[in-house]
């Protein structure tokens, strides 16, 4: 079992753990004999049963030792393969939601005559599956979700997270530079915890937005987004489990699920963006100092109806003794690193986005795990990081001095005759 793989059983348990934790649960005994009652399909294991006992020591490992505890120990078992990877997923999803309402078995012949797909490989239980995962049959999306209007009365008991086009910059060359919005707000007190603009809808966006946040006004229990590619990266959930944050989704194109995030993009289109056009932000730096100026003291300050006329900073600050704050924002770096696997080769050295990095030989024919971010690369051990790896540098490598191995005056006299 890779690593990969205990981290992704590690997410289910916590997920079954975190309503009670967070306090989302009235009745924790009730709760327990309902998992209890239900069949769950675990990752790896696959169709499981389990007693409130076991769902019960998973909370208390996770109390006591945290997310890693959740991670089942390691185990010769060999791992079953799965017939679609993520990026096969993104793209088969995508298609889907080009050609939403044909049944599914007429999109699973459609993707076998347009080579997207071999039968042989992929069959139409996969597909379905996929589908019915993510909301994406026919009779699923024509449903309007029963919703009823709801707010917490708590700050950072919920934050809701979604991204927006933002505005286009000119740049040097003449060119429209488009910028896209990623933000957070407060369920209770409509605060953003932050917000930021950037020139693409990466991860990396989402990822410097979300720390900030966790920064700036402290740790929520519940994080609600939508089922956008950043948003269902295994770097943000196993982040978010391991600060004991529950990371749920909203169902495919229900926009109004999320109300209160998009409400405040709509006050930025309207309140913020009216005042670029008539002195345009003339670089994105720019663009984010006169935004993040603007929402302190504009936004955060201002009175909202919903609210019963106070401001946003107002209830917030009302309510800053509940608020779990970090206690070493350093902390959260090594969470949000990304991962990935590479086979080191026989010089000690393994290939990512590239770029050759050199590790000790010990490493040498092992599938090793590695947590990067944009300027270092670590290798992992059991969730903890052993030493970080260097770009091989090839002129220094060239003068370095190699010890050949001593040979016996015998070994010499063979050769010699040989020659």
């Amino acid at each position: 079992m890779d690593e990969k793989t205990r981290e992704s059983i590690a997410l289910f348990r916590f997920g079954l753990i975190a309503p009670l934790m967070n306090g989302q649960v009235k009745d924790p005994k009730a709760y327990l004999q309902k998992l209890a009652s239900q069949k769950h399909q675990v990752p790896y294991y696959g169709e499981r049963e389990f007693v409130a006992k076991t769902i019960q020591s998973w909370l208390r490992c996770y109390q006591r030792y945290g997310f890693e505890a959740l991670k089942p120990k390691h185990r010769s078992d060999r791992g079953t393969s799965r017939a679609l990877t993520s990026e096969d997923q993104d793209h088969l999803l995508s298609l889907r939601k080009k050609h939403p309402g044909i049944p599914a078995s007429v999109f699973y012949d459609q993707l076998i005559e347009d080579g997207e797909i071999l039968p042989k490989e992929v069959s139409y239980t996969t597909i379905y599956r996929l589908l019915k995962k993510h909301g994406l049959l026919g009779k699923e999306l024509l449903q309007s979700p029963d919703r009823k209007r709801f707010a917490y009365d708590t700050v950072n008991m919920l934050w809701q997270g979604d991204l927006s086009e933002g505005v286009y910059l000119s740049t040097d060359s003449g060119k429209k530079l488009k910028t896209y919005l990623i933000a957070f707000i407060d369920d209770c007190s409509r605060i953003v915890p932050f917000a930021q603009f950037f020139p693409n809808e990466k991860f990396d966006g989402l990822r410097t937005v979300f720390k900030e946040a966790l920064i700036r006004r402290g740790l929520p229990k519940i994080v609600y987004a939508d089922n956008g590619k950043i948003y269902r990266a295994d770097t943000l959930h196993v982040a978010c489990a391991s600060l004991g944050i529950t990371l749920t989704h909203t169902q495919p194109y229900d926009a109004a699920s999320k109300g209160k995030i998009e409400r405040f993009f709509r006050t930025v289109k309207t309140r913020f963006f009216t005042r670029l056009r008539v002195r345009p932000a003339t670089s994105l730096q720019e663009l984010n100092e006169r935004f993040w100026q603007w929402l302190e003291e504009d936004y955060h300050r201002k009175p909202h109806a919903s609210l019963e006329g106070k401001t946003p900073l107002e209830v917030y600050l009302s309510q800053v003794d509940r608020v779990r704050m970090l206690g070493d924002p350093a902390l959260l770096d090594p969470l949000f690193l990304k991962r990935d696997h590479r086979k080191v080769k026989h010089d000690a050295t393994f290939s990512l986005h590239g770029q050759l990095y050199e590790v000790p030989p010990r490493f040498i024919g092992q599938r090793i795990e590695v947590r990067y971010d944009e300027s270092n690369i670590w290798v992992y051990e059991d969730g903890q990081a052993i030493i970080e790896a260097k770009p091989v540098n090839f002129t220094d490598n060239a003068h370095v001095k190699r010890d050949r191995p001593q040979m016996s005056f015998q070994s010499l006299t063979e050769e010699g005759e040989h020659v």
